[in-house]
């Protein structure tokens, strides 16, 4: 992937995170973004050098994302949010610990009208980027997420608000 590329695709995905801060404003998104990239210089250096650094300063670009999003919604005592990286532990994205994790974010959510549930790295945990994208990984990877999906779907309240991110 190209550098712009891989900006622009990490300028929309800071859109889409703080849509409800920036209003889906593209000038404020990018300003989080570059506060973000700045607070990651470092490794941004590393990537310069070394380009196979790309997938971690993705995973760390993410990561200090949903961070920044967290503190936001710390403000927002009436809006419920709760953050799963599946590339956490080596199980995390197997179907039984993802249930059980996104069970207990759910649990936390409950008590909310308005939450936000973040799933990030769900892809990479399933299909490895140093590894061929096979039918069976692309399988699991949709199982996966439809999962997620309808256990959401299912353990949310009716009169309750989900939004559920999967990036």
């Amino acid at each position: 992937m190209t550098a712009d590329r891989a900006d622009l695709r990490r300028l929309h995905f800071i859109n889409a995170l703080f849509a409800r801060v920036t209003g889906q404003d593209l000038y404020l998104a990018e300003q989080i973004k570059s506060a973000i990239t700045f607070s990651l210089a470092d490794l941004e250096q590393q990537m310069a050098a070394h380009p196979d650094y790309a997938d971690k300063f993705d995973h760390a670009f993410n990561a200090a994302a949903a961070r920044l999003l967290a503190q936001a919604f710390t403000h927002l005592p009436s809006h419920g949010f709760f953050h799963w990286d599946a590339t956490r532990t080596l199980a995390s994205a197997t179907p039984l610990f993802a249930r059980d994790e996104i069970m207990s974010g759910l649990k936390q959510l409950a008590k909310y009208r308005e939450a936000t549930l973040l799933v990030t790295n769900l892809r990479p945990a399933l299909i490895p980027p140093s590894k061929r994208a096979t039918g069976r990984r692309l399988r699991e990877y949709d199982e996966l997420l439809n999962f997620i999906r309808d256990l959401a779907a299912a353990r949310t309240a009716p009169t309750a608000n989900l939004q559920l991110l999967l990036l």
